[in-house]
């Protein structure tokens, strides 16, 4: 089925702030200046990303009314404007994960996933079991989220078993992935549902049949590339103290700890769909404890006496203590990608690209993948780009079934995740985490991402072939 689009009225979209050629041309000079700046004079990755972000905001200004003072200054309030939220955002949540994976180390308490898991699966089956891990953790989870919180057992996994941090980092990241942009009750999936009218159980259904093969394929058997890219452990989560291991905090203790935020969220999550009304006590405290911030802050509290049982209050302090010093460096990183993605959505560029590309008579699928995926690519969001996808592909849902619409859901949410690269603050948290190299975390990361992406599409059109 092709279609043409009509845009939906009442789409909320930044209007391209200058012509196609003068955003084209700034979106790919910030990112060239980024690569060059980091590749070529090994510069920090801050500077890059806010020497990018300038360079983005100043060329797709240019020609534009108003001294250019002014120019400037919108240039910088679009960087600090990105710089600020995802600060506090996904600084926030890096901080209190890194707390809590902190405690989770220097406890015991991932020692003892790390050796259950280990006790229970074969070295082969290692990155199996991480899929899985990183699945069920990812399921109400952003992607950043998920990711401070299971570092600590990736490293240790990676450690103990002797195998490559790739192999076993890659299927975990895999899982996260996969349940950001293709299950709901994540908050993108949910979010396409909405502006699409798709129905939840039946795009739920059908995003586990689209997400396991999909997993599997850009997880533990991609994963494999870990034997050709070289990656050191890094010591970040690395207890300080001589570890007896009778003290260790149980399996079970330690599980529930681990899962606790992901029940809190996930409670939140299934409350906005089931439960109408808004005002309704329980709604109410869910959505109160289930938000991303105050749902790891309990953990961590939580964490404070179930991990730090064995560790005495001084031992707890300094463990929470010590955990900020090493991420400082990821926090402002990530902060200034914040920066770069916000300085390209400001200039309107993803509306530009998602409208040259959706009149097109192409299956309505694939529009709706690869309208997601140049978004993804101009603006370095996920969430941007399926919410802009969604927005604007809305009015093509009459020509569709209901198991068409929820095809179409998967569809943008599996071009949403397409190659992460420099302008996504994902992209740097992940590099900084592994220890890699731009070059080694586009030969992994970003390139696992788009295998994702692709494989996402390729499952989501044989299940049309059969609905």
């Amino acid at each position: 089925m092709s279609a043409h689009l009509v845009l939906a009225a009442g789409t909320d979209l930044i209007e391209p702030i200058n012509t196609e050629g003068k955003l084209v041309l700034a979106a790919l000079l910030g990112i060239g200046v980024i690569v060059a700046l980091i590749i070529g004079a090994r510069l920090h990755p801050f500077l890059a990303l806010t020497s990018g972000a300038l360079v983005v905001g100043l060329t797709a200004r240019i020609g534009l009314d108003g001294p250019i003072g002014e120019r400037f200054e919108a240039s910088i309030a679009s960087f600090t404007t990105g710089f600020g939220s995802t600060a506090a955002g996904v600084g926030i949540l890096i901080a209190l994960g890194a707390m809590f994976g902190k405690l989770l180390a220097d406890s015991g308490g991932a020692d003892q996933i790390v050796d259950t898991i280990i006790g229970h699966a074969p070295p082969r089956a290692l990155p199996w079991a991480m899929a899985v891990v990183g699945a069920i953790i990812g399921l109400p989870m952003f992607f950043e989220i998920g990711l401070v919180l299971l570092m600590p057992v990736i490293y240790l996994v990676a450690r103990r078993s002797g195998q490559s941090l790739i192999t076993i980092g890659i299927p975990a990241l895999a899982g996260l992935s996969a349940m950001h942009g293709l299950v709901p009750p994540h908050p993108g999936p949910l979010t396409a549902i909405d502006y699409l009218g798709a129905d939840l159980g039946t795009t739920l259904a059908l995003g586990v049949a689209v997400a396991i093969p999909t997993v599997i394929i850009a997880g533990p058997v991609f994963g494999l590339v870990g034997r050709y890219v070289t990656v050191e452990v890094p010591h970040r989560f690395e207890s300080t103290e001589e570890e007896d291991a009778s003290g260790r905090p149980s399996f079970a203790i330690t599980l529930a700890s681990v899962l606790l935020p992901v029940f809190l969220m996930m409670g939140k999550a299934l409350a906005d769909i089931f439960i109408d009304d808004e005002t309704a006590p329980l709604r109410s405290a869910l959505d109160v404890i289930g938000t991303p911030l105050i749902a790891l802050l309990i953990a961590v509290v939580v964490g404070m006496f179930t991990l730090g049982h064995g560790m005495g209050r001084d031992g707890v302090a300094k463990s929470i203590e010590s955990s900020l010093p090493g991420v400082a460096g990821i926090l402002l990183i990530v902060a200034a990608g914040g920066g770069f993605k916000q300085s390209l959505v400001d200039t309107g560029i993803g509306t530009l690209v998602a409208e040259k590309v959706a009149d097109s008579n192409v299956s309505v699928l694939v529009l709706a993948w690869f309208v997601a995926v140049l978004i993804r690519l101009a603006t370095g969001s996920a969430t941007v780009a399926t919410v802009t996808a969604s927005g604007l592909l809305a009015p093509l849902t009459a020509q569709l079934s209901s198991g068409e619409v929820s095809l179409m859901v998967l569809a943008i949410g599996a071009g949403s995740v397409f190659f992460s690269h420099v302008n996504d603050a994902g992209f740097w948290l992940v590099k900084e985490y592994f220890g890699m190299t731009v070059g080694q975390t586009f030969k992994t990361w970003s390139a696992m991402e788009t295998l994702l992406s692709v494989s996402g599409l390729a499952f989501v059109m044989v299940l049309n072939a059969f609905i």
